[in-house]
């Protein structure tokens, strides 16, 4: 077999069938910035995410950005983040002049409780990330946070669809930040992204932020930044809610084959905390001391996979930092990513399971 990572050209016939016809339309109304279809994507995720205030931006990297800068965070300032995600995180932390804290995770990849360490007289904010679609306890994480002072703002890029006490990812802080690359599990055909929260003066900043600082065409009222989402990328989102449900669905069956068959293997260990109930399930992610030589074995056979993060963002070049994130250190060197998405058949699960497994046992 081949089995790719994901392969965004296996979308069935029906659906690129729709996207060809909303592409149509949008091109026969001529509005390709605002509109229509961007007020029913916003309304589509409130209603999805019951969300008061939702606002569309170009990307999760300009959401996280938009956020910091509604909340007035800036030069001076201290927001602390998890040594292992995205490096859009602590980039967005530096490009609005404030300095990005690292803690390190739990098992999980989570930030770890014990984050309130990292506080001090400069911290104004927290980030933690709803790594892999998992989420932390956020009970605690804003109960410390409201002792403390600090603005809570979520990363859910990789959340979309996370639910926690039937609250959703990106709703429990100050600000929720989510992306729709194409590889997330609501993805859009380029990029897309978006902010939400329950304060309505803090959506009306943001809003001004994301558009030049203009409530209305030519009236300026604050210094912002072109940060709008694309129309069309609005509208092929609106055709993508309608397959959501039954995409999710599909991901629960195939991470749930993947629990029972792969449980029995020691030299394995599965994600904790994907509770199908509640996580999206973007990404399916093992660790094994033998991970490398896994991924070659399984590249051999024909199925490709992947490491999300090779490296911690405290080791990279541009966010270089000493400090001891043992537990993120060991997800970037253990950890290795199955294919998990709904275009995969489950004849090929059942093949990779079938590799994983006579890997092991010789």
């Amino acid at each position: 077999m081949n089995i790719p990572f994901l392969d965004l050209s296996k979308m069935d016939s029906e659906l690129k069938n729709a996207l060809k016809l909303k592409f149509g339309e949008l091109l026969d109304k001529g509005r390709f910035s605002g509109g229509e279809e961007v007020e029913s994507f916003e309304n589509n995720v409130s209603t999805i995410l019951n969300s008061p205030h939702v606002i569309s931006c170009a990307n999760g990297t300009d959401a996280l950005e938009l956020a910091l800068r509604a909340l007035n965070i800036g030069a001076g300032d201290e927001v602390i983040v998890p040594a292992l995600t995205w490096v859009s995180t602590a980039e967005a932390v530096i490009m609005v002049g404030a300095k990005p804290v690292f803690w390190d995770t739990d098992r999980n990849g989570l930030l770890a409780d014990d984050w309130t360490k990292a506080i001090s007289s400069r911290t104004k904010a927290v980030i933690p990330v709803h790594l892999y679609g998992k989420m932390p306890n956020m009970d605690f994480l804003m109960k410390k946070a409201k002792e403390s002072n600090l603005f809570v703002i979520e990363d859910a890029a990789q959340a979309f669809g996370s639910f926690q006490k039937r609250k959703a990812a990106g709703t429990w802080g100050d600000v929720g930040c989510l992306s729709f690359y194409p590889t997330k599990n609501l993805g859009a055909l380029g990029e897309a992204g978006i902010c939400l929260t329950n304060d309505s003066k803090l959506a009306t900043r943001i809003r001004l932020l994301s558009n030049h600082g203009q409530p209305a065409r030519d009236q300026h009222e604050l210094v912002g930044r072109n940060s709008r989402i694309d129309t069309i990328q609005a509208g092929f989102l609106n055709v993508f809610f309608e397959k959501l449900p039954a995409f999710q669905k599909k991901r629960k069956t195939l991470a749930a084959k993947y629990d029972e068959q792969l449980k029995s293997i020691s030299e394995i260990q599965l994600p904790n905390g994907s509770d199908f109930g509640d996580c999206n399930l973007h990404l399916y992610v093992i660790q094994s001391k033998k991970r490398d030589l896994l991924r070659a074995f399984l590249e051999k056979k024909g199925i490709k996979t992947a490491i999300h993060y090779p490296e911690i963002v405290p080791d990279l070049k541009p966010y270089k930092v000493h400090g001891d994130f043992e537990m993120s250190r060991s997800i970037a060197k253990n950890g290795l990513s199955l294919p998990l998405n709904p275009w995969l058949k489950e004849e090929e699960i059942t093949f990779i399971i079938s590799k994983i497994c006579e890997f092991f046992k010789s």
